[in-house]
């Protein structure tokens, strides 16, 4: 027989913090590149989302669940893929040499 009580919560308990963040209500397109963007176009796309995130109450929040969870798309905690990816890296090859 299950046992209710050892069931997880609802997500909300775990993304409350998404409620609070300053991306809330603005358009998707400013944190999710469009295929083929590069360049100058991108950098400033970056730079206008990374300006919400930088006033942000949860930015601390967003960008530990984006690293956690290994987000490969868009601007989180005001990281980009790019920057998560060397910070994950990092993290993987401390982990291996303290394991060697």
């Amino acid at each position: 027989m299950s046992q209710p009580n050892l069931l997880p919560g609802p997500n909300s308990d775990f993304w409350d913090w998404q409620l609070h963040g300053a991306c809330r209500g603005e358009n998707s397109d400013v944190f999710y590149h469009p295929d083929g963007e590069r360049g100058r176009a991108r950098q400033q796309r970056e730079l206008r989302a990374k300006a919400i995130c930088n006033s942000c109450p949860v930015l601390e929040a967003c960008r530990e669940h984006a690293l956690s969870v290994a987000e490969p798309y868009g601007i989180w905690g005001g990281m980009s893929e790019t920057e998560r990816m060397v910070i994950l890296r990092s993290r993987t090859k401390r982990r291996a040499s303290v394991t060697v």
